[in-house]
């Protein structure tokens, strides 16, 4: 028999506001090098939470210990509420997870595989064709997942990592192998789970404009630490702020001859007006005087660092 879940089978599942929480965890290799050093995260119950870091950060180690792959040298692991160490049984139940490549049996179809987890998760059949269609396997038919290519492998361990309908998902790298096309259908997928079914979502990607189209949170980790934690609408905020701002008008040089009395640094680069950042009254003042001398405005917009930018410039203050 397998087991009856409700229409929304988070609903009963931990209240707290945070899903996943980590303590001053420490982890250091068996030859002593640290690779975790006090690491407190916070994932909040309903995010898609960006983890992001350069390689050897510490982001793979934290992930194996979440998922108790991994024995927890010091400090403690909470996820829905409980702690992993004397929860781990019922804790992993509700977690689906895919980490670094995915694991499959080469001799078995895409349906097969799903058909031996089914039994090990006791979820409705029916889940099996759900999920092979939702990540786009269900027309693999009898061929055998050792002749799949790396991104059709990849979207069978994301089907196994969705069986069971956990409440926490973890992936490490989702995109790997995927064209681009298979990146976008990807990336709507996780943002659709966490919409319509409310999964939280921790995803460790190299992908950072991905990661920023999709997340609601971050965290960007550095030699075992936390550079920032927090919603990504807080670090845009806190350090993006405005580099310049960019105006393409009908007639650039001669909206560049009326805007050097106020600006007159601005320059045309590629194809349009860059001044220095200003106040929002000045660039108003700016559009008006412009409109006024006849000359049409079709751009004009400030120009921020995209998350890339911002990421490397976290990282490399905390290198110096």
């Amino acid at each position: 028999m397998g087991t009856t879940r409700s229409e929304n089978p988070h609903e009963a599942r931990s209240k707290s506001m945070y899903c996943l929480e980590t303590c001053d965890l420490h982890h250091r290799y068996p030859n002593g090098t640290p690779v975790l050093d006090g690491l407190a995260l916070q994932v909040p119950t309903g995010s898609i939470y960006g983890f992001l870091g350069p390689n050897g950060a510490g982001k793979t180690t934290t992930l194996r210990l979440v998922l108790g792959l991994l024995e927890a040298q010091r400090g403690t692991i909470t996820i829905f509420g409980k702690r992993l160490a004397a929860n781990r049984i019922e804790v992993l139940r509700d977690i689906g997870s895919l980490i670094e490549s995915p694991s499959v049996y080469e001799h078995l179809t895409a349906r097969e595989n799903l058909a031996v987890l089914q039994r090990v998760h006791r979820c409705p059949p029916p889940r099996i064709d759900e999920v092979l269609n939702l990540v786009g396997l269900r027309d693999t038919g009898s061929k055998r997942a050792g002749a799949f290519s790396l991104g059709m492998k990849q979207r069978l361990g994301i089907a196994a990592a969705l069986l069971h309908a956990p409440a926490l998902l973890i992936l490490d790298e989702p995109t790997n192998g995927l064209d681009p096309g298979g990146i976008v259908e990807m990336r709507e997928l996780l943002a659709r789970l966490n919409r319509e079914r409310g999964t939280t979502i921790v995803v460790s990607s190299h992908l950072l404009a991905e990661v920023e189209r999709l997340a609601t949170h971050l965290c960007i980790l550095h030699r075992g630490r936390t550079v920032f934690q927090g919603p990504l609408e807080d670090l845009r905020r806190t350090q993006q702020p405005m580099r310049s701002v960019r105006i393409a008008t009908r007639d650039d040089a001669a909206a560049l001859a009326i805007i050097a009395a106020m600006a007159p640094d601005a320059r045309i680069v590629d194809g349009a007006i860059s001044l220095p950042a200003m106040p929002a009254e000045d660039i108003a003042r700016l559009n008006r005087l412009l409109v006024e001398r006849g000359i049409d405005v079709h751009e004009l917009r400030p120009v921020v660092d995209d998350l890339e930018s911002i990421f490397m410039d976290l990282v490399e203050a905390r290198a110096t």
